[in-house]
């Protein structure tokens, strides 16, 4: 089942979204928003699935989806938790500064909270107010849970993801150093993130969802050429079950919270760095980690962060090349 918001108000209309993308039937009569259908799970989904099933049989009433008329899945959610599960992409920027790598880092997730109260849509633009920021994409995946109880194991934890998606978790890199300084986490190099026009129930993933990882090349692309092609399921050292859990150690989360993978990272065949595309790599999910790549191999970051007018896509594929999520695209626009 695929379930989209369209935007309506603060928190979007619920669609029941067919699976090739192309047309949605209104779940208002089930639950006014996806929050609402979160909340009540247990009673509405049977409703939901059904309405789906009638959706893709073309028996009931149904529009045409056009993703830019979409919000974000949840256009402000109650928790937005992203982690980093994707050690690679921290040990390399950590190498690239010449910081030791704790071997915490490898059986303790790092977690950060970040801003849920108003999300980006998967057309919208990415507001920047000052290019020095350093602007950078952050390719993911995402799930979204229901109630977790506090001090849930990992495999409870993974049965609670409700849906799945993507997310372009936009990063102002040149103000994470002096964040971090302070000893006091993210708040303002972290500004709204964008997702998937579509999130997804696990079993509508079939195998491509296994162990807790989605297993599907996570498709980035940087003013219309190839820049990121890495498969989420590979090498990511913390599945979401285990995200889950460690977030709900100390408290429980409330349905529809979110939960974010971190950037998907690859190391490339020979356990080295990963490489660009155009070098035979799977390339990158975001900038940072191609600027960590050219300063350990060149002594010197060349690619610039993100600018007006950069144009950023993001999205992953079926065995038929279609879009599972959607995509998200947007276009960096001076604030």
């Amino acid at each position: 089942m695929k379930l989209a918001s369209l935007k309506h108000g603060r928190d979007g209309r619920l669609v029941v979204v067919s699976n090739d993308l192309a047309w949605c039937a209104d779940a208002a009569h089930i639950a006014p928003t996806m929050q609402a259908a979160l909340d009540d799970w247990d009673r509405v989904e049977a409703d939901l699935r059904n309405l789906a099933t009638d959706l893709e049989h073309e028996v009931i009433p149904m529009m045409r989806f056009h993703e830019r008329h979409a919000a974000a899945p949840l256009p402000r959610a109650y928790q937005w938790a992203d982690g980093s599960a994707y050690v690679n992409h921290v040990a390399l920027v950590r190498q690239a500064r010449g910081a030791e790598m704790p071997e915490s880092f490898w059986h303790d997730p790092l977690m950060y909270q970040g801003g849920s109260d108003g999300f980006l849509g998967p057309r919208d633009p990415i507001p920047l107010a000052d290019e020095s920021w350093g602007c950078d994409l952050e390719a993911e995946v995402v799930v979204v849970t229901g109630d977790v109880a506090q001090g849930t194991g990992a495999a409870d934890a993974l049965a609670s993801v409700r849906l799945v998606g993507l997310t372009n978790d936009v990063s102002l890199r040149n103000l994470i150093p002096g964040e971090l300084a302070k000893g006091f986490g993210f708040f303002q190099s972290k500004p709204a993130s964008a997702f998937s026009p579509v999130f997804v129930t696990p079993d509508a993933l079939g195998d491509w969802w296994q162990g807790g990882k989605l297993h599907r090349k996570l498709m980035v692309n940087l003013n219309g050429k190839p820049f990121g092609r890495a498969e989420a399921g590979e090498d990511m050292t913390f599945d979401f079950g285990t995200l889950i859990a460690h977030a709900a150690k100390t408290r429980a989360l409330g349905a529809g919270t979110i939960i974010g993978s971190g950037t998907v990272s690859n190391r490339d065949a020979d356990g080295g760095p990963g490489k660009p595309i155009a070098e035979g790599g799977v390339g990158y999910s975001c900038l940072a980690e191609l600027r960590t790549v050219e300063t350990i191999n060149g002594g010197k970051a060349e690619t610039p962060f993100l600018k007006a007018g950069d144009t950023v896509r993001i999205w992953a594929e079926d065995d038929r090349h279609h879009p599972i999520f959607g995509t998200i695209e947007q276009t960096v626009e001076a604030a």
